[in-house]
């Protein structure tokens, strides 16, 4: 019988490690029987994730205008999936009992993004600002450092507001730069003070690529030779743009971030989300140079043009003239801009090598020159795929890709932004099977034992790990039928929470160790 039909069997046997204290030149690790919060260094900060537009609801509250998500969800609620209508998890006013659950889990940090129309309605600060929204966040911050939880704040996570996509296609024109400039340097001096640890953009891989090349998620632009129900867009074209004016997006809020005066002493960075790719046959013609690339495409596009102020030279190859091209200027504020990597992992693929591109049809996957597949030339499978589960489960990769980024940039500090499982019950949903989540528990077990793994073995310097996701949210285009969290949501009663099979693990790996908070300040 296929292997994927069973529970991830093997995870059993990670469940006592003993790591080694790593030498003087990599971070220190202790010696520990068990995998938990103390075989990680010293000050390691562990929290959970969330998205305004996936958890807050309140959509007609605090003045909020409307988002980019809004309205494609009621022009197109078939790919939303949505039958829950606009109450999402309802975390703008069950905020306080939500931290209840994080401190339930023995949480460090938090991260939240804030809802660009909740602040900006309008889209631009002239067009008036909600003095509510605003308020919402400083309550919602104040709540989180009460009861000992760090915020980690997301200035973008895909909620454009759809005045500012009216009036000029959003972040197809450059006009986008000056108002997201705008946008962040006022959330930067108004919860700069409190909040020190800030991301610009969420997944802007996902963003550009899922919205303006595929057409998967919002606003659902493609050409018609990608998906025949795409009724705007270009393929090829659009998500060059879309990246490039976001890159200078980043770079002008990173400028305004570094001149803030109460956000001294805080870091800035992105949440990357690429996926680790294996070949697809040990007997790779390109000699592991289709890897290389798809890393290049998927990861580099960003990171590279925010630590070194250039697109990587294989996509300048490649793309040719529908790669925007950055002014000197704009490369002087892209380099060095990010003060640490954030990383959102979830799965591997084979990379299998793309030898007859049509240039008549591009598209940013065809300009990588790979095709991905999920089993190689074997007929192995990525990993192991429970028959519930949405993504196949590949722990190793993420140890790979976590060293690949060491050894590639120098070593920067990474922050692992999400990592999660999500699963679709389907017909089989019910609160007891929901919260019987084991295959989340042990997806979470293999992962964190790959991240001490590379912490402890390889030196990776990794700081931080969230897992997506606190809460059962509206995961985009799979509605509310793809369940991440750590907390069961019954969409049929009210949206109560129950702790689930993994929530319980989570917690129990927190209790071991000392957490951040309660080391001495002088000691960190």
């Amino acid at each position: 019988m296929a292997l994927h039909k069973f529970p991830l069997m093997g995870l059993l046997l990670l469940l006592t490690v003993v790591v080694s204290p790593a030498i003087a030149d990599g971070p220190v690790c202790p010696t520990t029987t068990k995998l938990s919060r103390a075989s990680f260094p010293e000050g390691f900060l562990f929290g959970t994730a969330t998205a305004a537009y996936q958890v807050e609801g309140a959509v007609n509250e605090t003045c909020r205008g409307p988002s980019l998500w809004d309205i494609y969800c009621k022009r197109f609620p078939s790919r939303c999936n949505n039958d829950n209508g606009d109450v999402a998890v309802d975390f703008f006013h069950r905020y306080k009992e939500d931290i209840q659950l994080m401190k339930n889990l023995n949480t460090d940090a938090f991260r939240m993004s804030i809802a660009w129309p909740r602040i900006f309605p309008h889209g631009r600060k002239e067009k008036g600002v909600s003095q509510a929204g605003v308020q919402f966040y400083h309550d919602l911050i104040d709540e989180l450092l009460k009861n000992g939880i760090t915020p980690f704040v997301t200035v973008f996570h895909w909620d454009t507001p759809q005045d500012l996509e009216d009036e000029y296609g959003g972040f197809l024109s450059e006009r986008i730069v000056k108002d997201f400039r705008e946008y962040a340097d006022f959330v930067f001096q108004e919860y700069g003070g409190k909040v020190k640890n800030w991301i610009t953009f969420n997944e802007p891989w996902v963003f550009s690529h899922a919205g303006y090349d595929v057409g998967k998620k919002a606003p659902g632009r493609c050409s018609k030779y990608v998906k025949e129900e795409c009724q705007e867009g270009r393929s090829g074209f659009e998500a060059y743009l879309v990246t490039h004016n976001l890159l200078n997006s980043h770079a002008e809020a990173v400028e305004a971030f570094r001149q803030c005066e109460k956000c001294k002493g805080g870091k800035i960075g992105i949440a990357h989300s690429p996926a680790w790719f294996e070949p697809h046959d040990i007997a790779d013609s390109q000699d592991g140079a289709s890897i290389d690339r798809a890393l290049d495409f998927i990861l580099g596009w960003h990171l590279d043009t925010t630590m070194y102020g250039d697109y990587p030279q294989v996509m300048k190859d490649i793309v040719g003239h529908r790669l925007p091209k950055f002014t000197d200027a704009q490369k002087a504020k892209l380099k060095n801009s990010a003060d640490f990597v954030g990383l959102n992992y979830y799965t591997s693929m084979f990379s299998n090598y793309l030898e007859k591109p049509d240039p008549s049809k591009p598209r940013w996957m065809q300009d990588s020159l790979i095709n991905w597949e999920t089993k190689n030339a074997y007929n192995y499978s990525i990993g192991s795929k429970p028959i519930t589960g949405a993504l196949p489960v590949f722990a190793r990769g993420f140890r790979s890709l976590l060293k690949y980024i060491k050894d590639k940039y120098g070593n920067p500090e990474i922050m692992i932004m999400e990592n999660g499982y999500g699963e679709e019950l389907g017909a089989s949903d019910s609160i007891a099977v929901g919260t019987a989540d084991h295959n989340r528990k042990y997806y979470l077990q293999r992962h964190l034992l790959s991240m001490n793994e590379a912490i402890c073995i390889d030196k990776v310097n990794v700081t931080g790990y969230f897992v997506w996701s606190l809460l059962d949210n509206f995961e985009w285009q799979d509605g509310y039928k793809n369940r991440f969290g750590l907390y069961y949501i019954d969409f049929k009663n009210n949206l109560t929470r129950y702790e689930k099979e993994s929530g319980k693990y989570y917690k129990d790996f927190l209790s071991q160790g000392v957490r951040p908070s309660m080391i001495k300040r002088d000691e960190l």
